[in-house]
């Protein structure tokens, strides 16, 4: 029943914010990984706070850590933002990536116990955290119908990510799946929007 729910709040939204999502894609980079995006150039356009997805953006479908790679970018952010003033929010909290965040980055949340992506109530909850206005507050996200979706409802900056950490050795059918949600999600919208 709850992902019905979610379901219909997806497709009345995606109507609603269909020119929007529209522009999301047409002016974003391709190949656009989290690692391309500069911590101290976000403050410096008026971001204040940042808002990480986990899978697709952090590390693979699945994964319980984010990749390597990401370590010093995360080390960066937490310089230039704050650790009170990043967070992680995923429609995956799971314990393990939890944990991993309050070892290696303490002060960095994790939002759990919210309604998921597109709902817009994690995005809320850290509004109202931080005390922060919307326009300070950015959502990186690799899913349109999720993320950027939730975004859009809330109000806040999103950054789309175009190129999403893919593990297909390890989770195959799973990887093809999202891969295949990720490009329905971007015909859907263009099409859609130019239908209405």
């Amino acid at each position: 029943m709850k992902l019905l729910k979610r379901i219909i709040f997806t497709l009345q939204m995606m109507h609603r914010y269909r020119l929007l999502l529209a522009k999301i894609v047409r002016t974003s980079s391709p190949n656009h990984q989290l690692s391309h995006i500069s911590p101290s150039r976000l403050k410096l356009k008026g971001i204040t706070v940042l808002v990480l997805d986990f899978d697709g953006v952090l590390a693979a479908h699945g994964e319980r850590h984010p990749v390597p790679e990401l370590q010093s970018w995360l080390h960066e952010a937490v310089k230039t933002f704050g650790s009170n003033h990043l967070f992680i929010l995923s429609n995956k909290p799971l314990p393990e990536r939890i944990s991993y965040f309050n070892q290696h980055y303490a002060g960095v949340q994790c939002i759990a116990d919210v309604k998921k992506k597109p709902y817009p109530d994690g995005l809320q909850k850290i509004i109202n955290l931080t005390g922060q206005s919307p326009e300070a507050v950015m959502l990186v996200d690799d899913r349109l119908l999720t993320g950027c979706l939730a975004a859009s409802i809330a109000g806040i900056s999103v950054t789309y990510i175009t190129r999403p950490y893919i593990r297909l050795s390890k989770r195959p059918l799973q990887e093809l799946f999202f891969m295949t949600l990720r490009f329905l999600e971007r015909y859907m919208i263009l099409g859609y929007a130019r239908l209405f």
